[in-house]
């Protein structure tokens, strides 16, 4: 598996990571076993770099209760700021940030996490700075090594543009391609290093009707892109589509992609491993068409 070092950090994580939202919301404690497979099979194949969020139900538990023993061999990222879990307080307080980063040290059995972002805080909360101030703070305690934000648009502009972050985690497929035109240019520019969320767009590429109401944007943006035409040299598998096009640009250093399936984690790995890079040609097709259409088109978080 390619690694690469993750912005201005000394951490070197590998191209492709492993979110675990889909294990924190869809699996249940009695399914830890299933749980265990996915995370070794990514830690057995190369992944290092894990991503996961104090809301993300129980998430943080399973990587306790299943590969704490294997610390020593991935990057762990986590997320903060939501009242969640059981947790009596105030959202978007130095005290909600500071009990949850304590809190995510207890369920995941670590002294420390590699990364903690704030979790999709609006501009307003990013601008009167007492969480950002926690997660210095927690930086120096040594709890975590590095801080960022995970968000979107005008939010992730002022967190990229402050300067007071080492990482941004930010939403980035061939239909959601506002990143790549307002936030990667200045995070590069400050060495930041660059997460990407939401790689192969919820599979609206490969779905042949609308999956979720979650996706229903994605799909819409995807039928309007594919409504011009064929994508010069592009395979043939939406996925794997997705994750060239992603992979394809510099800037990402990893692509988070979630699972609750073994299978499906080893699918992604062999797609990124033997099927990479895509045609140049098919790129260029993806980023002139979202130019041409997507111009009003947010980023979605």
């Amino acid at each position: 598996m390619e690694k690469r070092q993750l912005g201005r950090t000394d951490l070197t994580i590998s191209r492709l990571g492993a979110g675990l939202a889909e294990i924190g919301f869809e699996l249940t404690l009695a399914e830890e076993a299933q749980a265990a497979q996915v995370l070794n099979t990514a830690l057995d194949s190369g992944i290092n770099f894990l991503d996961t969020a104090a809301c993300y139900d129980i998430s943080e538990e399973v990587i306790g209760r299943t590969i704490a023993h294997r610390r020593h061999e991935y990057i762990l990222s986590t997320k903060c700021g939501h009242v969640t879990g059981g947790y009596e307080g105030e959202a978007w307080t130095a005290q909600a940030v500071r009990d949850s980063i304590e809190r995510s040290l207890k369920r995941i059995k670590t002294d420390h996490v590699d990364v903690v972002h704030l979790h999709s805080c609006d501009l307003e909360v990013l601008e009167r700075g007492k969480v950002i101030q926690e997660l210095q703070e927690a930086k120096q305690a040594g709890k975590t090594r590095y801080i960022g934000y995970s968000g979107d648009n005008e939010a992730a502009e002022w967190a990229v543009k402050s300067n007071l972050f080492d990482v941004l985690q930010t939403s980035f497929n061939l239909v959601d391609q506002r990143a790549r035109l307002r936030l990667f240019p200045e995070a590069i520019n400050k060495g930041m290093g660059i997460i990407a969320k939401r790689p192969i767009a919820n599979g609206v590429w490969a779905a042949p009707k609308n999956p979720s109401d979650y996706a229903a944007a994605y799909f819409e943006r995807a039928q309007a892109m594919k409504a011009v035409g064929p994508i010069p040299l592009a395979p043939e598998n939406g996925i794997l589509l997705a994750l060239g096009f992603v992979l394809a640009h510099e800037a990402v250093d990893t692509a988070i992609i979630g699972t609750r399936n073994p299978r499906h984690m080893q699918e992604n790995i062999a797609r990124v491993e033997t099927a990479l890079p895509i045609a140049s040609e098919a790129v260029e097709e993806l980023r002139r068409r979202f130019e041409s259409m997507g111009q009003d088109w947010i980023q979605l978080t």
